[in-house]
């Protein structure tokens, strides 16, 4: 039983000393998915229970498919050690940014709780040209209050509490983007799709230029493939991304940089889809820029597809032995690397044999 984790656990802190996000999750990912989340405390502290999901949840943005497949039969039973080492944790908080702790070299204990330190996190600067919206602080103070224990029922696992109470913030004050998106969330969570699209699109009503919402969207678009409307909302997204105004007025609520990644890599799998190679490849090219820590190996499968179009084999194999490099015992390894030896076949030198007859 030596090679199980059975808790992580661990602090998230700011870089300027300041209180921690209220909201602050914690969130463990696996070959660039979000495996299981925990809410840290007022405090900042957390403690994860792998093999379990008593004490985590996943939200919209999540894999529920995959709780790392891991999980035993016995919940008490932790996950081996060599899994916890492939793994990441960050925090996930509106309008911050966070640092990553790998959890390859905190394994090397043989302990069954790990204590995996600190995860600061620090505000994302201030883009000149832009303010954060006053909607939210134009809320009734019967709003914001139900919009406060709305949060924290939904932290303490109480959805349908946090569902009344998100309810009753909209109803008080309709143009509460956030609430919408809070309300849509946890509909999601109770498996409510239809009525979770509904409010996250009262919150982009609400208002254009809060964000996530859009990407709830986005990502549920994709999941039926509806491409037309990926790209709609993904595009909506990145026209508004901040690293692209150059002269920016008025303000954004920014998502964080891992879901701007998230944004084109749909947005280019969404016009791939509708046979746009050349926007396809510009949105892939810009999701591999920014995935600096390799959370996206699909990536790389997509460019190479994109590539193998453009019969620039050359390419198609780069990418295609790069997503093996860092997903080399994914499900579908065994059918990239057929894809891969027919790409290095197309790209292999025509011999004098095969060479066709000039008279």
């Amino acid at each position: 039983m030596d090679d199980l984790v059975t808790f992580l656990r661990g602090r998230v802190a700011t870089r300027d000393g300041a209180p921690v996000p209220h909201d602050v999750l914690v969130e463990r990912v696996c070959n660039n998915r979000v495996r299981q989340q925990v809410y840290a405390s007022p405090q900042g502290d957390f403690s994860m229970q792998l093999g379990s999901r008593a004490d985590s949840f996943l939200d919209a943005s999540g894999d529920p498919g995959s709780q790392s497949g891991a999980a035993r039969k016995n919940s008490d039973m932790g996950i081996s050690r060599r899994e916890v080492a492939n793994w990441d944790l960050r925090a996930s908080a509106s309008g911050f940014h966070s640092t990553v702790i790998n959890l390859l070299d905190i394994t090397s204990t043989l302990a069954r709780n790990i204590d995996v330190g600190a995860i600061v996190v620090q505000r994302a600067g201030n883009i000149e040209g832009m303010t954060l919206d006053a909607t939210p602080y134009k809320a009734p103070r019967d709003a914001s209050r139900a919009y406060e224990k709305g949060l924290e029922a939904e932290r303490n696992g109480k959805l349908a509490n946090a569902r009344k109470y998100f309810e009753q913030a909209v109803k008080i004050y309709p143009p509460y983007a956030i609430a919408w998106f809070q309300l849509g969330t946890v509909l999601q969570r109770e498996e409510q799709n239809d009525a979770a699209r509904k409010a996250y699109v009262q919150a982009t009503a609400a208002d254009t230029k809060f964000l996530p919402p859009y990407l709830s969207l986005a990502l549920m678009a994709y999941a039926a493939e509806n491409w037309t409307e990926v790209l709609k909302l993904t595009g909506h997204i990145l026209d508004l991304n901040p690293l692209n105004q150059a002269a920016a007025t008025g303000y954004i609520l920014d998502l964080d940089p891992l879901n701007y990644t998230v944004a084109y890599f749909y947005n280019a799998v969404a016009n791939y889809k509708l046979n746009k190679i050349e926007d396809a490849e510009k949105s892939a090219l810009k999701a591999e820029h920014l995935d600096l820590r390799n959370r996206f190996p699909q990536l790389h499968l997509l460019l190479a597809e994109i590539f193998a179009r453009k019969n620039n084999y050359a390419m198609a194999i780069l990418e295609t032995k790069t997503y093996l490099d860092l997903a080399p015992q994914a499900k579908d390894a065994d059918q990239v690397r057929e894809k891969l030896a027919k790409l290095e076949k197309l790209n292999a030198p025509v011999s004098a044999s095969e060479k066709p007859d000039q008279k």
